[in-house]
């Protein structure tokens, strides 16, 4: 699976949990220990968790793993790192907090629109 190919699935499995504000900063041309930052936002701890497990789940049954998790003990900020693609899955408030969309500003963006309600 290619990295755009990767960076949409995830984007669908976010979707598949109702993950709002789903963006993939194309950072290849910015840093170069990942192509892609996936950021969406999560209502609650709850469905952060749910949207990181199915992520996961979903991308098993490809064969896909991640290399590392972190955050899973608050669940207001989870990140998995499937090495060219990160996945950042926030509370509305950890988001507002970090502004990761802000700090990696110049980065361009993937449409992902194609994803949307599409499972």
């Amino acid at each position: 699976m290619n990295t755009e190919a990767l960076v949409r699935r995830i984007a669908r499995a976010i979707d598949d949990k109702k993950g709002e504000d789903i963006v993939a900063l194309d950072v290849r041309e910015l840093i170069s220990y990942t192509d892609f930052l996936v950021l969406c936002t999560a209502r609650n701890e709850r469905q952060a968790k749910a949207i990181q497990e199915e992520v996961r789940a979903q991308l098993k049954k490809e064969g896909v793993l991640p290399a590392r998790m972190e955050g899973e003990r608050d669940a207001r900020w989870l990140l998995i790192d499937y090495l060219d693609c990160v996945l950042h899955v926030f509370t509305t408030e950890a988001r507002d907090y970090y502004r990761l969309e802000q700090l990696w500003g110049e980065a361009g963006r993937l449409d992902l629109e194609d994803v949307r309600g599409a499972a």
